[in-house]
């Protein structure tokens, strides 16, 4: 039958008895006369129906219809059965009283506790009744108890055994529940049927502790096992419960709670055969982990923080035959308080306790050991780990004090009471060594913020360990405002230096009277800039464009000291090509200094005859093969020009000229960053020893972050350091004091048969170097990388260069020469450059057909001077081929007007490096550079490559970056695709 809704209706709710699932619900809405009475017309609700009846229901209602729902046969097949059985053969089989699943019948009793757990407490204002047999919902009336019971518990110990029972008191009188027929509805928490009332207790009483006295006065627990009994059974009862004894002791303890906080090492159990059964060994895994636990001292008792603890704890205590139960109040809402305080602090306990890193562990124990002893948190170790760790309160004290050619570093190291020598501890902080031993045999662990803070200043200072003193180079000033900056130091600085440090510009010097010409004005910057070098005793590195003047503002300097009365000789060390260069442009701007050129087979190997002249000049070979005679002998400054020379710090070039001693050293180059940023290590270590610190403090600081993980602030922190010993000025700083350049990309379209080797050639390059990547690794893969692109690059040139006997044509050759006829025809000089000699070798056979003069250098040119000399002399002398690294650097062509770059190179600074062999001091013209390259080829995507690999360089000084060696897998792929 339907209940009319447009008739009065009410919700009620049923509770039965299933044969296997227990003690379920129903709900149902009913039918009401004219007396609001209900009557025999009923109607079972669930979520399916229950908007139709939602005029007489409230949010109650529908949150218990849900639950209901949750409890029905079908839903407990679909959460339970997999094999999706009728739920006769379910059941029937599950509940089999020999064969049936007690693992599921858990889990469905599991299910039905949760909901019914939820359902019970809502019930409160409704009405509820007892099914009968017949399926009558209103059958027999339940009575909700709106007061909590109370349940006291019961023990008593005689000579055979202990009673053990429950009484029961609803509103101050007794409940009587046994033999009544009651009913245990839900356990946790637990609801009672009995008499007609359902009854809730105090204190989330569980329900298991109730069933057993519903039809059974005591439960006897026999002597022999009542100490097994009283201690997992009783003494959780009495800390949880109203307990009263006879023949066993309750005794009621208080005591002030003290929190303490537990260190320990994480330990795990060795597991070889033999050991003895508690030997301990560190677990290579936590080795370096600590265990921090809170507990609360109560007296003797030490309890773990439990959000879920009872207010009371209880300790049994046996005496003879007697046994007595300690029930320790405790504090829980002061316990909560010390948790929240140490979770504030960062300490977030989970089960009392946290793991961290040793490192971390510690680090916060020394940031906190204030706050501990001020909210009376004691430190406590654990007395099974072998080490004492020192658990007070560390600090490291600095201050710096300015010497003559350093600072002076005075350093206070407490660990407590006792005071470390400085040196000491900075080899702990080299070593990454984090554990110091005391004089008291404690264990100290570093700060971790010790190491992050002061390790640079521990990698640069010279520590002598005689006399324990510590030094810095004055020019780690940088690091010593920081340190001051950052409050970690106090310094003591002179006028000069304090002026030095807030300096805003570079103190202006007259030009040396004996210079014959004029410095441009970025040149008489750069010239005062050596003078404020010299001043402080700083080396330093001139890194303009090329072009812009290094050799005239260098030559200034030197005269400069030759005026100032300096007697001592300066050694200036360049590439061979270069020496003739360097003598000429001293005879012409500097007469004054005795110039003497040290080189040849037949020289005179007698550094005595040096103290003749002003300024030696030689090459890096006969510094090489001369070092040990040179290294004798002090100069004034040691130079060195294109000092890229000496970028790898293991070549005997670099070994060589670091054993040359000079009062002053000074770098000229137009790219100090080639390869990699360790070309920048090697050249300012040169210049100032020590700046960067070592090559393997260099390389984990600096060179792994910022060209592995392109670590911006490394970078920046990096620039920061060598910014003050660098001056680099590009041209387009000085744009004023150059004719306009006028760069160009000539397109070109292969010839027919030249694509077709171009295809053939980059499908079998790319099929072996991805075979050899996927085999070998990248990094291994790099010789094959670099072989297969530069095969590329010929065929896109001319397949000639890789096949002698290919005998068609080719796109770019084509246009090369066309646009060379045009240029020629225009009076125009022009720089032809190519990195393949082969290249300017099938130029070359062209020219000679068509009887058109050219000059020529390449490595093996002897007399190069000869061939830059007729170019820039005679008119009528129109071309200059150039092999890009012979010609790249050190030659001054500034009669040409026009560049010619017939291939791109992987590194676009030494492209900027050949156009400014025309594009320079000395040029009055304007410079058009054509750069020509064979499109849908490798050369196409090398150009886009070149911009997208400039920041690194661009950002540390230079204009220049190793372009292969910054490719990944993902670039190859592209250059091949």
């Amino acid at each position: 039958m339907k209940v009319s809704t447009t008739e009065p209706y009410q919700i009620i709710y049923s509770l039965l008895r299933h044969e296997y699932l227990g003690y379920l619900f129903e709900s149902f809405v009913i039918q009401l006369n004219e007396n609001k009475e209900l009557t025999f017309l009923y109607q079972n609700i669930s979520s399916k129906n229950v908007q139709e009846f939602a005029a007489g229901l409230d949010e109650t209602d529908f949150e218990l219809v849900k639950l209901i729902d949750e409890m029905q046969q079908e839903v407990i097949l679909q959460k339970f059965d997999v094999r999706k059985r009728k739920p006769v053969d379910f059941f029937l089989k599950i509940y089999d009283p020999q064969k049936g699943d007690k693992g599921l019948q858990g889990a469905i009793a599991g299910y039905f506790e949760m909901i019914k757990a939820k359902i019970l407490p809502q019930l409160a204002q409704k009405r509820l009744f007892i099914m009968g047999n017949d399926g009558n919902p209103t059958w027999q009336p339940i009575t909700w108890m709106p007061a909590p019971t109370r349940v006291r518990f019961h023990f008593v110990r005689n000579e055979e055994n202990t009673h053990y029972f429950p009484t029961m008191r609803y509103e101050g009188e007794k409940l009587h529940f046994r033999y009544a027929g009651g009913m245990v509805l839900c356990d946790e928490p637990a609801f009672l049927l009995v008499n007609g009332g359902l009854y809730h207790f105090e204190e989330g009483v569980d329900g298991k502790k109730i069933r057993p006295f519903l039809d059974k006065k005591f439960i006897a627990i026999p002597r022999e096992m009542e100490d097994v009994y009283y201690r997992r059974f009783v003494a959780p009862l009495i800390a949880g419960y109203d307990v009263v004894s006879k023949g066993l002791e309750i005794r009621q303890e208080s005591f002030p709670a003290r929190p303490v906080l537990n260190i320990s090492e994480n330990f795990k159990k060795n597991g070889n055969a033999g050991t003895a059964k508690n030997s301990l060994v560190a677990d290579p895994v936590t080795d370096s982990d600590v265990i921090l636990s809170l507990s609360f001292q109560y007296g003797q008792h030490a309890f773990a923080f439990d959000s879920l603890a009872h207010d009371a704890h209880v300790n049994l205590e046996r005496i003879g035959n007697d046994y007595v139960f300690h029930k320790v109040r405790r504090s829980l809402a002061f316990e909560k308080q010390r948790v929240d305080d140490l979770r504030e602090w960062g300490l977030d306990l989970r089960n009392h306790r946290v793991t961290w890193p040793k490192a971390q562990a510690f680090d916060w124990l020394n940031e906190n050991v204030a706050r501990l002893k001020q909210k009376n948190i004691s430190l406590q170790q654990n007395v099974e780990n072998e080490k004492r760790y020192f658990l007070g309160y560390s600090s490291l004290d600095l201050s710096i004090e300015e010497g003559r050619d350093w600072f002076d570093i005075r350093a206070k190291v407490k660990f407590g009471d006792f005071e470390i020598p400085f040196v000491q501890l900075r080899r702990h902080i080299l070593q990454r060594k984090r554990e110091f031993t005391l004089p008291n045999g404690e264990i100290a662990v570093i700060p971790e913020s010790w190491f992050t803070r002061y390790s640079e200043l521990f990698n640069l200072v010279d520590a002598n360990t005689k006399d324990e003193q510590i030094r810095l180079k004055k020019y780690h000033m940088m690091l010593v405002q920081e340190l001051e900056r950052d409050s970690l130091a106090t310094t003591v600085l002179s006028r000069k230096l304090e002026n030095l440090r807030d300096f805003q510009e570079i103190e202006t010097y007259d030009p040396p009277k004996n210079f014959r010409g004029e410095l441009r004005r970025y040149q008489k910057a750069g010239y005062d800039w050596l003078r404020f070098l010299n001043q402080y005793r700083f080396g330093g590195c001139l890194a303009d464009d090329m072009g812009l003047g290094k050799t005239i503002q260098t030559l200034a300097l030197l005269q400069s000291e030759k005026e100032a009365g300096t007697d001592r000789p300066s050694l200036l060390v360049m590439p061979t090509s270069l020496l003739y260069n360097w003598r000429l442009e001293a005879e012409r701007f500097t007469p004054g200094l005795r110039a003497f050129l040290y080189t040849g087979t037949y020289r005179e190997k007698n550094t005595d005859i040096f103290n003749e002249y002003d300024l030696i000049l030689t090459s890096y070979g006969i510094v090489r093969m001369d070092v040990d005679l040179l290294k004798n002998f002090r100069f004034n400054y040691l130079i060195l020009d294109e000092s890229q020379a000496i970028k790898n710090p293991t070549s005997g070039v670099s070994k060589a000229v670091m054993k040359l001693q000079a009062a002053h050293r000074l770098i000229l180059t137009g790219t100090p960053l080639e390869n990699s940023t360790m070309d920048l290590w090697t050249q300012l270590t040169f210049i100032n020893p020590g700046l960067l610190g070592t090559q393997s403090f260099f390389k984990k600081e600096y060179l792994i972050p910022i060209e592995k993980k392109n670590d911006a602030d490394k970078r920046q922190r990096l620039y920061d350091h060598i910014k003050p010993f660098i001056l680099r000025r590009h041209k387009s700083q000085v744009a004023t004091d150059l004719p306009e350049k006028v760069e160009s990309v000539q397109y070109c379209d292969m010839s027919e048969d030249q694509e077709k080797k171009y295809e053939e050639a980059k499908s079998y390059y790319r099929n072996l170097i991805l075979e050899q990547i996927d085999n070998e690794g990248f990094s291994r893969s790099q010789m094959a990388v670099l072989q297969g692109l530069s095969k590329l690059r010929q065929l896109a040139n001319h397949p000639r260069l890789v096949d002698e006997g290919y005998d068609s044509d080719s796109g770019k050759f084509d246009d090369v020469i066309h646009k060379l006829e045009t240029a020629i025809s225009e009076n125009h000089k022009i720089l032809v450059f190519s990195q393949f000699v082969k290249h300017l070798t099938l130029l070359r056979h062209h020219l000679d057909r068509k009887k058109i003069r050219y000059a020529y250098l390449d490595g093996s040119t002897k007399d190069r001077q000869r061939e830059v000399e007729t170019f820039q002399n005679d008119p009528t002398l129109k071309l200059f081929l150039i092999s890009l690294k012979a010609g790249g650097v050190g030659l001054n062509l500034t009669a040409a007007d026009y560049v010619f770059i017939l291939d791109p190179w992987w590194n676009p600074a030494v492209e900027a490096q050949a156009i400014d062999r025309a594009h320079r001091i000395g040029q009055e013209q304007t410079v058009f550079t054509y750069k020509f390259i064979t499109k849908n080829t490798v050369e196409e995507k090398i150009l886009a490559l070149q911009q997208s690999k400039r920041q690194l360089a661009d950002e540390l000084i230079s204009n220049e970056e190793g372009f292969f060696k910054s490719l990944s897998r993902e670039d190859v792929l592209g250059l091949l695709g």
